[in-house]
């Protein structure tokens, strides 16, 4: 396990590659932030995490090993329980959380991501302050 990668693996790079293709800037493993998102779009308070499915037990495509099963699945159920924690504390500093796994679409979820940095960044149309009476 010392071997995995935690951060900049290849899923991770495609998206990054495609939200810079289309203008959007971010911080990368942002370490002020808990659970030290993935991607980070700080004006808009955006958290994204782009999660292997074998460790964060995708419902496609997580499987779980035969060997050593009991202990494993007490290692990958902590990790999810990690993941719900980390979540909570970034959705109590205000912040919005989106989890992607590593077999998705790298264009869709760029996509997606831009969308919702889009509307997270547009500001809430004013209130009208008029006296007006009818």
């Amino acid at each position: 396990m010392r071997r995995m990668r935690r951060a900049s693996t290849k899923p991770e790079l495609l998206v990054r590659r495609e939200l810079h293709r289309r203008g959007l800037r971010f911080r990368i493993n942002h370490p002020a932030l808990p659970g030290r998102p993935d991607i980070a779009f700080t004006r808009a308070r955006l958290a994204v995490f782009v999660d292997g499915c074998f460790w964060h037990q995708c419902p496609k495509h997580g499987v779980m090993p035969k060997n050593n099963r009991e202990w494993w699945q007490a290692k990958l159920r902590r990790n999810v329980e990690r993941d719900r924690e980390k979540d909570a504390a970034l959705t109590a500093l205000g912040w919005q959380v989106r989890h992607f796994w590593e077999h998705e679409d790298p264009a869709a979820v760029a996509e997606e991501l831009e969308q919702t940095w889009r509307h997270l960044r547009t500001p809430p149309a004013p209130v009208s302050r008029s006296r007006r009476r009818l």
